[in-house]
């Protein structure tokens, strides 16, 4: 057994730990993009949504699941991040989006920064929304975060924090979903280009769903 986990702390070990945790935190991102897009279904529906999610048992265990997947993912980017600088104290390579058949990109080249910067972004995110004020909604028992939603984008410099630290998440996924495909074995030339085009779709994709969802929640907010 001892052996089995010693393998995890290996260069090859570590990042399979990291491809495993950071593609589990993009599933993550998918599922809970789909939900806030019930904002725009109205008041009752996103507080029926978010009274289900709030009410499962389940949530607070995927929730503890989850941080463990955050920290380990944190812990090992950090560790691997290290080691590399560790090995290679002397920065010989200029690190600068570099043309084809080189896979570096801006993105790729800052991905320790827009990590740190997306860990600090998640604890603010975390204390405003999930223990922000508890507004009670029309219907008993049941918290209005619609209104708290609404409310934190009616500030403006609210509005364009998030809006900054979603384009950091989409640098983040642009380089992180394919590595991390990459790193658990999904390599090929068959594929590795399908995976490369996968990652950099959803990357947009998923940014620019929080993105709107924070300009439409500002503008609505300041008209009502």
């Amino acid at each position: 057994m001892e052996s089995r986990l010693r393998v995890f702390s290996s260069s090859v070990g570590t990042k399979i730990l990291i491809g495993a945790t950071g593609f589990a935190l993009f599933l993550y991102l998918i599922v809970h993009i789909a939900g806030n897009l019930l904002v725009f279904l109205g008041r009752d529906t996103f507080n029926e949504y978010s009274h289900a999610l709030i009410s499962n048992p389940l949530v607070p265990v995927i929730e503890v699941g989850l941080l463990l997947i955050l920290i380990v993912h944190v812990f090992k980017t950090i560790r691997m991040y290290r080691d590399n600088r560790q090995a290679r104290p002397v920065a010989y390579v200029r690190k600068k989006p570099a043309g084809p058949p080189s896979r570096k990109t801006f993105s790729s080249s800052t991905m320790i920064l827009s990590g740190l910067w997306l860990l600090a972004f998640l604890v603010i995110h975390v204390k405003t929304f999930k223990y922000g004020p508890a507004y009670e909604s029309s219907v008993p028992g049941v918290h209005d975060l619609y209104r708290v939603e609404m409310e934190n984008f009616t500030n403006p410099l609210v509005v364009g924090f998030y809006v900054l630290s979603m384009v950091v998440v989409g640098s983040h996924l642009w380089h992180g979903i394919s590595s991390a495909l990459q790193s658990l074995g999904a390599d090929n030339e068959t594929w590795t280009p399908r995976f490369l085009v996968f990652g950099k779709l959803m990357a947009v994709l998923i940014a620019s769903a929080f993105i709107v969802i924070a300009i439409w929640a500002h503008f609505a907010g300041v008209r009502s």
